[in-house]
């Protein structure tokens, strides 16, 4: 599928041009953290053809598109600009390695560790649904701004890390956790379309909001959800409720982000610092 990662202005990205314009001077700016697991953006012209890894790129109006690196990539990813005045040129980004923790979580409820049988096929038709909710591919580029944290809490779980649920390992952690109080309001850390708003087995009351060009974000575990599939979301508008709804062992909002299907951490996007709890 695609990727992506959008960092705030100032972060330094490294090139290696492949092959530069005819002027002997790149074109193509890209900014972001340029790590596993981030959103790049470049910015290139209205006119412009893109590919990343040979795939072609949907740009905004003004010539900016998205790209992520996986959280375990280690290969570079090669972007080609076409140019209106017919030049190609070509760079190379690899992303910096990243080292991630081991994380043990006790107490979570065995039924959804181990789900029974008679469970399995809603989860994988929950999983489904999740999958073509985010390989939209929509013209919207709301998340060229940023994004807010979208709510306060203590940070209790990170991103990449190797998850031992009840003993029992599992696929890494793709999320940021942030422990509050049942009933905590979440706001929207951008504007965008809500793609998908259901209560899951594992993950809870579940919303995924589409901010434009597969660049995504999901909210988990919600005790409320306060938007439907289809709704216009305001930057800061309240979506839900933190809850303990799925698979979790206490209050808390996981919040992920995703390029297409390409996982990315949230909190390497965010234009300002996590609010804490008063």
């Amino acid at each position: 599928m695609r990727r992506r990662d959008f960092v705030a202005a100032g972060l330094v990205c490294v090139a290696a041009p492949a092959l530069a314009a005819a002027s002997g001077k790149s074109r193509l700016v890209i900014k972001g953290a340029m790590e596993q697991g981030s959103l790049a953006l470049g910015y290139a012209e209205a006119r412009a053809a893109v590919t990343v890894d040979g795939e072609k790129m949907r740009l905004s109006p003004d010539g900016v598109f998205a790209f992520g690196f996986a959280f375990d990539q280690v290969k570079p990813s090669l972007v080609a600009v076409t140019w209106s005045d017919g030049t190609v040129e070509t760079q190379s980004f690899t992303p910096t390695v990243r080292q991630y923790d081991i994380q043990r979580v006790n107490g979570l409820p065995q039924n959804t560790v181990t789900p029974p049988p008679e469970v399995l096929a809603r989860i994988k038709q929950e999983a489904a649904d999740i999958y073509l909710a985010r390989q939209r591919d929509t013209a919207g580029d709301d998340f060229l701004s940023g994004f807010d944290w979208p709510a306060p809490g203590i940070e209790s779980g990170v991103f990449g890390s190797q998850r031992i649920d009840n003993g029992v390992p599992m696929t890494p952690h793709f999320g940021v956790d942030m422990a509050a109080p049942t009933g905590t309001p979440i706001h929207a850390p951008a504007r965008g379309i809500v793609s998908l708003s259901a209560d899951h087995y594992l993950n809870g009351g579940f919303t995924l909001i589409d901010h434009g060009q597969g660049v995504s974000t999901s909210y988990l575990h919600q005790s409320k959800r306060l938007v439907k599939e289809g709704d216009a979301i305001k930057r800061g508008q309240l979506i839900g409720h933190v809850g303990q709804t799925g698979r979790a062992t206490g209050p808390h909002l996981h919040w992920a982000m995703n390029w297409f299907e390409v996982k990315l951490d949230p909190s390497r996007s965010t234009r300002k610092p996590k609010p804490e709890l008063l």
